[in-house]
């Protein structure tokens, strides 16, 4: 009893780091840092997702007074000049806001700090973010909470394989939860985020997509070979691997992004702009 107790807790504290790598990494955590500026400090958090209606607001703390901030934005992959706002003091941070866009609209910045004639821009590398529609919570919540209780009892799964432990019924759960969350709860956030269910294979490359995709099918494998009572271990064990390979790839990586030049959303673009 005591070993399963522990290999429970050991499958959830693998599960809380991937959630947490998982926050980290990709292109939707904000842009946190600190640098100084001419002896000031300056600190930020800029943020590189937006869901909602409205305009983002930008905010930037600068520690001393005698100093301007300028907000510098254009479109993503759009050849045009920059725009320059005036940031102002709200409380004691300098703010601005960008402009709302589409759904999946992308928009790039940076800061521009003056202090006695001299120019800082910050962060080193402008900002890419991207707006989308407002997700309920009642939706979002869930479907992340069945992506990730997959991912625990996959590792459980893992667990009881290396130490001969049953865990057909395993297979079923992680089954089932990976088709809600990533099946069913997957193209409802997709919808409310960027107008569209799926924008997958055959209609898209958006990576989140069809790395669920993948996954679901090596899973349904693995359910088969449990219904039919045949012990294919090489099945789950493959299924297990794939599902840690989607987990590592970053959230959001190739998603849906509005082609300004086309008027439509378009997923999976790689190029790279020129700032």
């Amino acid at each position: 009893m005591v070993k399963k107790i522990l290999l429970w807790i050991i499958a959830f504290i693998f599960t809380l780091v991937m959630a947490y790598y998982q926050r980290v990494t990709g292109p939707t955590y904000p842009v946190v840092g600190e640098k100084s500026v001419y002896g000031s400090r300056v600190s930020f958090n800029f943020p590189r997702s937006h869901g909602g209606k409205g305009d983002q607001q930008i905010s930037i703390f600068i520690e001393k007074d005698g100093v301007k901030a300028y907000l510098y934005y254009k479109r993503y992959r759009v050849k045009e000049k920059w725009k320059k706002l005036e940031m102002k003091k709200m409380g004691r941070d300098f703010a601005a806001f960008l402009p709302h866009q589409p759904p999946a609209g992308k928009l790039i910045y940076f800061i521009e700090v003056i202090k006695n004639g001299k120019s800082v821009k910050v962060p080193d590398k402008p900002v890419v973010i991207r707006f989308k529609g407002s997700v309920p919570f009642q939706i979002l919540l869930p479907h992340i909470v069945f992506m990730f209780l997959s991912l625990f009892f996959a590792t459980r799964i893992l667990l009881a394989l290396f130490f001969k432990e049953e865990y057909n019924y395993l297979v079923y759960l992680t089954t089932i939860f990976l088709f809600i969350g990533g099946g069913i709860l997957g193209p409802i956030v997709q919808k409310f985020a960027f107008g569209s269910y799926w924008t997958g294979v055959p209609f898209g490359w958006d990576l989140t997509d069809n790395k669920t995709l993948i996954s679901l099918i090596f899973w349904i494998v693995a359910l088969f070979f449990t219904v039919k009572k045949r012990k294919n271990k090489l099945a789950t064990v493959i299924a297990i691997v794939v599902m840690y390979l989607v987990f590592l790839i970053p959230h959001s990586t190739l998603g849906s992004e509005y082609d300004y030049s086309k008027g439509k959303i378009i997923t999976g673009n790689v190029e790279e702009v020129s700032t």
